[in-house]
């Protein structure tokens, strides 16, 4: 699967169009509304050439993650972070599917995302990752310092209610 990313830059690309900016809303709400089918019509109705802007393929990473594509939610991320190195959600999702797609592991996904984490340090979801992965590769320590860096960038409570229902990190919950 090939999603259009090639040497030109996005900001190269031409800006939405009305109808196109209904299209990748409109997408946006049936995902909202829980259905991922109804998402993906929307944006093939989208200009071809639009189709591999950041804005569309956010969306499209999250109708393939809904429908646990796992290696199209990859290639989608992949193509983000080679396209615009400084999105940090590029990152966090190629991380995530790097984990899940076929062959993944929680190393991989480490490997990706740790080396990007002071790129953006406003981040809390990297962090937040951060400590999953560390946990799950048995690091509780560092697991429970990239939680700590989560929670003193984000919502601290918000991130604590996420923290106490990840079943990944269950081996520091009692710490």
């Amino acid at each position: 699967m090939h999603f259009g990313l090639h040497s030109r830059s996005f900001c190269q690309m031409k800006k939405f169009e009305i109808h196109d900016l209904h299209h990748l809303r409109a997408a946006e709400g049936w995902l909202e509304l829980g259905s991922h089918l109804e998402a993906d019509a929307e944006l093939d109705n989208i200009a071809p050439e639009l189709r591999s802007h950041p804005n569309v393929l956010e969306i499209r990473w999250h109708i393939y993650a809904k429908a646990r594509k796992w290696d199209a939610c990859l290639e989608i991320a992949r193509a983000v972070t080679q396209a615009e190195p400084n999105l940090a959600g590029g990152w966090i999702h190629l991380a995530y599917a790097a984990r899940r797609a076929k062959g993944g592991t929680v190393q991989a996904a480490w490997d990706l995302l740790h080396p990007v984490a002071e790129r953006f340090p406003k981040e809390a979801i990297i962090p937040y990752n951060l400590a999953c992965y560390a946990c799950q590769l048995g690091n509780s320590e560092e697991a429970k310092q990239w939680l700590e860096k989560a929670l003193s960038v984000g919502d601290s409570a918000r991130l604590k209610m996420m923290a106490l229902n990840e079943p990944d990190l269950e081996p520091i919950w009692r710490k």
